[in-house]
């Protein structure tokens, strides 16, 4: 387990390098923006999605400077999301990982902004790599490729319809297939982003890509189940729609369960790849106790 965390460290290290190369400011009269989406971009994120997509890509091609733009562009998207979420508007809360969120800090405005200004860079990001490191006609479709997969997986058939299913959702309208949709759409839809992208980028077979994404789709649903064993009893407090709204904990780690051995069984069968890896981050994920 120590090994896995001292890997995740180096690779978190390489994409917050990214990140930062990205988001510097460009000049003193957008400082206050970049300032904003910076707060948010380097409060404490596990960076899980961009680590899925370096190593994904890592299954097939050891170059990984080539997926950095996606995999911190992924980033993007999931902090721009984070901002929104947080917004009056939406589920209105003041602080995430133990610090102040963006508007409580600049501003309900510029939390906008800062939100939009993140999901514009971020296609920015891959659109520039697309245009000017693409080695070939070849080269320039895959990372085409590779960026409408995100902008589906972001947009209102995946992680946007998520969101709209989770603020519309009641005690009354919801029942535990629409909540397992809104899991799909909201959390593991980036989730499958990152592993997508980093398989097209690394010259996957799309036998392997199709595998990938399935894999990556069980991840995120079982981790999003954990996350709810975890708050259950803070989401008890505020009535909050959870799996454990429609079931008891057995069950809910039950399916846990269910859904880790379902991603292993997938990555078993990219039986010449070593996925050892993505084995150690899924049992990890799952089965975190924080």
């Amino acid at each position: 387990m120590e090994i896995i965390k001292d890997i995740m460290n180096d690779t978190i290290k390489i994409i917050d390098e990214a990140l930062d190369k990205y988001t510097n400011c460009r000049n003193k009269y957008q400082q206050t923006i970049f300032e904003s989406m910076r707060y948010s971009l380097f409060n404490g994120g596990k960076r899980l999605r961009p680590t899925i997509a370096v190593k994904t890509f890592e299954l097939f091609s050891d170059d990984i400077q080539k997926i950095l733009p996606y995999a911190a562009a992924i980033e993007m998207i999931h902090t721009y999301s984070l901002i929104h979420d947080d917004l009056p508007a939406m589920d209105d809360d003041n602080f995430r990982r133990g610090k102040p969120t963006n508007h409580v800090v600049y501003g309900e405005a510029l939390a906008i902004l800062s939100g939009d200004g993140l999901l514009n860079l971020s296609f920015e990001t891959m659109l520039k790599d697309m245009l000017y490191n693409s080695e070939s006609q070849e080269s320039s479709h895959m990372k085409a490729r590779a960026i409408y997969e995100v902008s589906k997986y972001a947009g209102v058939e995946g992680m946007i319809g998520g969101q709209v299913v989770d603020l519309f959702g009641s005690h009354e309208n919801m029942d535990s297939q629409t909540l397992e949709l809104m899991y799909e759409k909201k959390t593991a839809a980036l989730f499958q982003a990152a592993a997508v992208v980093g398989a097209i980028l690394g010259g996957a077979s799309d036998e392997d890509i199709e595998i990938l994404r399935e894999f990556a789709l069980y991840l995120g649903l079982s981790f999003q189940i954990q996350d709810d064993i975890l708050d259950a009893e803070e989401d008890a407090k505020i009535h909050k729609l959870t799996h454990l709204s429609f079931y008891d904990i057995k069950k809910s780690k039950e399916d846990v369960d269910i859904y880790t051995n379902k991603a292993f069984e997938l990555l078993d069968k990219l039986s010449n790849k070593d996925t050892k890896f993505l084995k150690e981050l899924t049992n990890l994920l799952v089965h975190r106790e924080i």
